[in-house]
């Protein structure tokens, strides 16, 4: 997806958030993990701060930034090396060549095919990728929608292709086929035990994070690929997820999971789970593919969810994954690539509250984290450093609306989709 990126915030609000990306740099470079408890990943450990601060030394020129971009990805590849990990893409081994891949060009010199860091990671995907059927998730943050999102970075080299192949056989395998289109169900067993006691006989997932909109995210993309089966199924895919669209009185146009024998229910506003997630995902997907009128309902359930800035919204932090820096960027990317003004509102609207959040002296660069801190059941604050909950996230999200540099980096959020010429 091309898109010319302009800057987003003006004035007060603009330099309030370059004050916050200069205290996050300066906490993050500070924050220390205890022993052993330093995490390669992308979700929480040092790829994703890598992504940070490669975006920061894009937008500045910093050098520093992109120093510490260089070492934080040397040690995630130091500890790829040495500790096992699995194969997936928010905390797995994936994420990690996932991040090196993105970052070529970018933090380091692309010098081609002959010296790819990341070719043994396509050898390691492709022999699992055989197995059929596919005994693990299907979904964005563990599953074969992850692996997906690290094959289209690797376009257009045929083993990318090759993986991208396996990956929508593997997801064709799974599929429910029914007169209403293609959707993936997930069991009763396969759900976290929160989860299980709201839908006690398995739902079908309708969240970005675990469920169909990341789905057909990629799917466009190995459509625009040549996958041969990966223009049906996301057609397939598409009318499922419109199907599922609620009346307005029920409160959102989606919920976060669908149930035949289940009532329909709202959903907050959110990346991982609720409209926006859903909206954006489902508009990566319309102009990689090419569909008006898929455009036209993205942009149908955005401007609703663009309405939704009271207590109904349940933002508590500022968080990519459920927070507002999440919902600004989300709103932000829209805009972007269709233009509409309202959803630019909607976007400062929400990066405006991003900054109401900040504290500073408190949290990492002046923020905390609202989530589970103990048990399933246990929520409260944290300190998190991490890019899908934490400030490396918040950090990103502020980034790309004060710069000229498009933040490419969403592409794991699938709220854009990599596609190459074939």
């Amino acid at each position: 997806m091309s898109t010319e990126w302009k800057p987003l915030l003006q004035g007060d609000l603009a330099t309030q958030a370059r004050q916050s990306i200069q205290e996050i740099a300066a906490a993050l470079e500070s924050t220390v993990s205890p022993e052993g408890a330093r995490s390669s990943s992308i979700a929480g450990g040092q790829s994703g701060e890598a992504l940070f601060y490669t975006y920061l030394a894009l937008d500045t020129g910093d050098e520093a930034a992109a120093e510490r971009a260089a070492q934080l990805v040397e040690q995630a590849a130091e500890t790829l090396a040495v500790q096992p990990l699995p194969p997936n893409l928010y905390t797995g081994f994936a994420g990690v060549a996932w991040t090196m891949e993105h970052l070529r060009g970018r933090l380091f010199e692309d010098e081609g095919d002959e010296d790819d860091p990341v070719e043994e990671i396509d050898e390691a995907l492709a022999i699992p990728l055989q197995r059929s059927p596919w005994p693990g998730d299907y979904d964005l943050i563990t599953g074969l929608v992850g692996l997906a999102v690290y094959a289209l970075e690797r376009l257009p080299r045929p083993a990318a292709v090759s993986l991208l192949t396996s990956i929508v056989d593997r997801l064709s395998e799974r599929a429910d086929i029914s007169e209403e289109g293609a959707a993936w169900f997930t069991r009763p067993e396969e759900l976290p035990d929160w989860q299980r006691e709201y839908h006690p006989r398995g739902n079908y997932n309708l969240g970005v994070a675990h469920g169909l909109p990341a789905v057909v995210a990629v799917l466009a993309g190995a459509a625009a690929a040549g996958v041969e089966k990966a223009g049906p199924l996301l057609h397939d895919s598409v009318r499922f997820l419109l199907a599922r669209r609620q009346e307005p009185s029920v409160g959102s146009c989606f919920s976060t999971a669908y149930a035949p024998w289940e009532p329909p229910s709202a959903s907050r506003l959110a990346w991982c789970y609720g409209d926006p997630g859903v909206a954006a995902a489902l508009l990566a997907a319309a102009r990689a593919a090419g569909e008006p009128a898929w455009e036209r309902a993205a942009l149908e359930v955005a401007l609703a969810a663009a309405e939704r800035t009271g207590p109904t919204s349940g933002i508590r932090d500022a968080g990519i994954c459920h927070g507002a820096a999440g919902l600004g960027h989300l709103f932000n990317r829209m805009y972007h690539t269709t233009g509409e003004e309202r959803l630019g509102e909607a976007a400062r609207f929400w990066f405006e509250r991003t900054l109401a959040f900040r504290e500073p002296g408190q949290g990492i660069g002046g923020y905390r984290a609202w989530g589970v801190i103990g048990g399933p059941d246990e929520l409260g604050w944290r300190d998190d450093s991490g890019f899908l909950e934490g400030t490396a996230g918040v950090g990103l999200a502020l980034l790309g609306a004060l710069s000229n540099v498009e933040p490419a980096w969403d592409r794991i959020l699938t709220l854009s989709v990599r596609t190459v010429d074939r």
